[in-house]
């Protein structure tokens, strides 16, 4: 997937210059033909999705036009084809990039355009890898029709084109999502009623802004972390998680991680008040990012001059009482109550292998069923969630005490505890690991813990089918999917590692820039 027939001529076309720095100046090259290459990849996925991504039951558009085809049987079968052609584009593109960055060939600005390039086509595509955006327009339908979304789910609607196109799985469960989530949702149905078409692009749109946050407080992440910022701007925000999961699905994740990121920096940068407030924000998106905030309450501890109980004593009492305020007026401003608190195990309804406890729990039922038979395999599940939540409750614990000290540790520590909340609860879908790396991006990588990166990013978009569906037990495809991801892996650290190509000429990659 990431091999490459014109490695070296790519550099050639696409500049010889050397990069000014790790910030991406005025000096650095543009990386054409591999941006090119990319857009194409997405340019693909996006008529590829047309048939075969999160598609409406019932596409006012395409339904019975002459292009209906690509919605059934073989069409789309080729559709499918067509995004997985686009997908595998998008990657070898990005190991490609990553190849430039390490190599210092290029700088932040041409990383980010790339992200941008790649990006655009995907902001006008129907949902990918998923169909969560049609819950959020009917948790933002709910409110302004009368109804609680916190205490109801969509199938109260009377709406057909909103109701139809929910998964009958999420039809009774009220929203698990804060209050600012809801009325952002709100907004994009007022705007867009029943229009499901447009309420997708704008959901997507309104999502997408999270990418802002996220894109300034990078630099400040790597200044207090010790990463590079090119390197850190290709995993977060041109990296096939964000593209396509986050931003193609799309998934309020990205709102969330943008508003935890920035808040973060702030913090680091003893901008205290304003930093806790947005990590609030992103509470009120999605409960996860409240996991960082003990940890910033580390850091603003360590930045006062008094004994650390005293320090600790007043950062908590300052940290509770702006996250009370911020929050209460974020749900004072979206109409809502605290409901939603109750439906935050929502999620735990999902079972798959992803969730670590969930998975042990699953080889325990399989191993006992060799010896017994008629075993239900909710008890096995069930008990291992029980236990997998204590461990996750330690390691939370463990992590936050050790970074008592405040400063860089803690965050380091926060993104450690939220990539041990993604595995360890009791349900783990793909985009739950941005949590965490979205502030470990920041973090020094060497070459090889990149190239697992790489395998890890490319394998978890590929848990799903582009229409939505779960193909974690689909064995066959689940074990292509990890070729694929290790191939994308090893192409980071050695350009054709299959050696489809006889070309002679030298590496793109030929400086090695683990330093």
């Amino acid at each position: 997937m990431a091999t490459t027939a014109d490695a070296s001529s790519d550099v050639e076309t696409e500049a010889q210059s050397v990069s000014t720095g790790d910030h991406g100046e005025t000096g650095a090259p543009l990386p054409v033909r591999t941006i090119l290459l990319g857009s194409v990849g997405s340019v693909l996925i996006l008529l590829g999705a047309l048939g075969a991504g999160g598609i409406l039951l019932h596409d006012p558009i395409l339904g019975n036009g002459p292009l209906s085809w690509i919605r059934y049987g073989h069409g789309q079968m080729l559709a499918t084809m067509v995004v997985y052609l686009g997908f595998g584009l998008v990657v070898w593109s990005w190991v490609r990039l990553g190849r430039h960055v390490l190599a210092g060939r290029v700088g932040t600005r041409p990383v980010v355009l790339a992200a941008a390039c790649w990006t655009a086509p995907l902001l006008i595509a129907p949902a990918l890898f998923t169909r969560d955006v049609y819950l959020y327009i009917a948790y933002g339908t709910l409110p302004l029709h009368g109804q609680d979304p916190y205490t109801v789910g969509p199938g109260v609607l009377e709406i057909q084109p909103i109701v139809e196109n929910v998964d009958a799985f999420w039809q009774t469960t009220p929203a698990p999502y804060g209050p600012l989530f809801i009325l952002l949702a709100k907004g994009v149905v007022w705007i867009t009623g029943t229009n499901m078409i447009a309420g997708v692009i704008l959901m997507r749109l309104a999502l997408t802004l999270g990418i802002v946050p996220l894109l300034w407080a990078l630099p400040g992440l790597v200044r207090h972390l010790g990463g590079k910022l090119p390197v850190a701007v290709w995993l977060a925000v041109a990296g096939p998680m964000t593209v396509v999961h986050l931003i193609g699905g799309p998934h309020n994740d990205v709102l969330m991680i943008g508003l935890l990121a920035a808040g973060t920096v702030l913090v680091l940068d003893r901008r205290h008040v304003l930093g806790i407030a947005l990590v609030t924000l992103g509470v009120a998106v999605k409960a996860t990012a409240v996991v960082a905030l003990p940890f910033l309450v580390w850091v603003w501890a360590g930045h006062l001059s008094s004994t650390r109980w005293r320090n600790f004593a007043r950062a908590v009492t300052a940290s509770v009482t702006i996250f009370l305020v911020t929050f209460a007026a974020a749900t004072l401003v979206s109409g809502v109550d605290l409901g939603w608190i109750t439906a935050l195990d929502a999620p735990g309804a999902i079972v798959n292998w992803m969730s670590l406890p969930t998975a042990v729990g699953e080889f325990l039922h399989t191993l006992a069923g060799i010896f017994f038979s008629d075993l239900n395999k909710t008890y096995f599940v069930t008990v291992t969630r029980i236990l997998g939540g204590l461990v996750l409750l330690v390691i939370v614990a463990r992590q936050w005490w050790a970074a008592r000290d405040g400063g860089p540790d803690a965050v380091r520590r926060a993104a450690i505890a939220l990539f041990a909340v993604a595995i360890l609860s009791p349900a783990t879908l793909p985009w739950y690991l941005t949590w965490g790396f979205v502030l470990a991006a920041g973090l020094r990588w060497s070459r090889r813990q990149l190239a697992a990166l790489v395998a890890l990013a490319v394998f978890l978009v590929l848990t799903y089918s582009p229409a939505g569906r779960d193909l974690l037990y689909n064995w066959l495809f689940m074990a292509g999917a990890v070729g694929i991801s290790v191939l994308a892996a090893v192409s980071l650290l050695r350009p054709d590692p299959l050696k489809l190509f006889s070309s002679n000429r030298e590496s793109d990659d030929p400086h090695p820039a683990d330093r």
